[in-house]
């Protein structure tokens, strides 16, 4: 058995760990959190200075879930003194039922939102080609990303949560009740409660131990995705966060200060294996992505990108995966649209490890 006291182990030092640490520290619980990586490191898929916060799902379930995660966020703004969204708006266009649809899920939501024509949008926002449907609402914005991160390690560290980065897990044994968790730094810890919240590694580290209890974690697919930043030749209050439903491939855009806007299709990239891929953009979708941009993003110079790249932790259903068996939770399948829920992710997580019911949708 563990011993008395022994902390739960959160594996991952992204944000949805971050955030689970936070919420367990904070909750009185003993704590240790470990990131194969260094602190603030690039190599998954939470690095970067920003990334969008938006209202804007035609699912009522995931816009409820969005005024339930900007609570908290404006919560963890209060605890940590600044702030970590910028409201500066979002705007969706193109594919009329689309944007139909989100306008009549935030319309239920009583969530305040404004159609215009693509002349009026394009009026106010005139760094951006608009076509089709154009809906924009005021609650959205941008999310200080690489900040919030550091923010939950800071609430974590706080309440007495310990942080090891550059620290692998080489192996986990499920003893039942418990499991122990071996550390390349030598150190073995025995936890009754262990927290996967790993993204893209979620089915090489923990993939095989759900499946020893009967349950498969579900066929994710990791991507790695190319966005760029651009730079932008107008200032930096005319961007709003958007999202454009196209015919074919949809693409995201938003400004991160100071280092351009960034462009990116949603979900299009290469499969790849986290722990071996070369970065590399892929040529023809770099080329691709800049064609698109110096039709639709006039506000930038598309001739002067630069590439990012990072992981999709892809699910079938783009649906997020939050569950437990025994001692073990998982924390998979975000997608590319998980980092606006995260302060919200990690007190569903929280509520696991406390032996609460998971998150219907969210279930294995």
């Amino acid at each position: 058995m563990s011993s008395p006291g022994a902390p739960t182990v959160v594996i991952g030092g992204g944000v949805v760990g971050a955030a689970a640490a936070s919420s367990l520290a904070t909750r009185g619980e003993p704590v240790l959190l470990v990131e194969q990586h260094g602190r603030g490191h690039d190599l998954g898929s939470s690095h970067g200075a920003s990334r969008i916060f938006r209202q804007g799902y035609a699912d009522a379930e995931y816009v409820a879930l969005t005024t339930r995660a900007l609570a908290l966020w404006e919560a963890l703004e209060a605890a940590v003194g600044h702030p970590l969204i910028d409201r500066t708006g979002a705007v969706d266009h193109g594919r009329p039922e689309v944007v139909d649809a989100i306008a009549a899920a935030l319309d239920d939501a009583g969530i305040p939102h404004e159609a215009l024509t693509p002349e009026e949008a394009a009026d106010r926002w005139p760094g951006i080609t608009f076509e089709g449907h154009v809906l924009t609402h005021a609650s959205a914005g941008r999310i200080r990303s690489a900040e919030a991160i550091e923010a939950f390690l800071t609430l974590a560290a706080r309440a007495g949560a310990e942080l090891r980065f550059d620290t692998r897990v080489t192996g986990i044994e499920d003893h039942g009740e418990d499991v122990t968790v071996g550390l390349s730094d030598g150190h073995r810890v025995r936890t009754p409660h262990l927290v996967a919240a790993v993204g893209s590694w979620a089915p090489t580290l923990v993939g095989d131990l759900f499946a020893a209890r009967g349950t498969r974690l579900p066929a994710l697919r990791i991507t790695q995705e190319q966005p760029a930043h651009f730079p932008s030749l107008l200032p930096d209050e005319a961007w709003p966060s958007f999202v454009h439903w196209a015919e074919h491939d949809d693409v995201y855009g938003l400004l991160t200060p100071g280092e351009g806007v960034k462009v990116g299709f949603h979900g299009t990239g290469p499969v790849v294996d986290p722990d071996h891929r070369d970065r590399t953009p892929v040529a023809t979708e770099a080329a691709r992505l800049q064609a698109y941009v110096e039709r639709f993003v006039p506000g930038v110079d598309a001739t002067q990108p630069t590439f990012i790249s990072c992981l999709y932790d892809n699910s079938p259903d783009e649906d997020f995966v939050v569950d437990r068996r025994g001692p073990v939770t998982v924390a998979t399948g975000f997608s590319g649209h998980g980092f606006k829920f995260a302060p919200l992710l990690g007190e569903l997580i929280a509520d696991l490890v406390a032996g609460g019911t998971p998150y219907p949708r969210f279930a294995l």
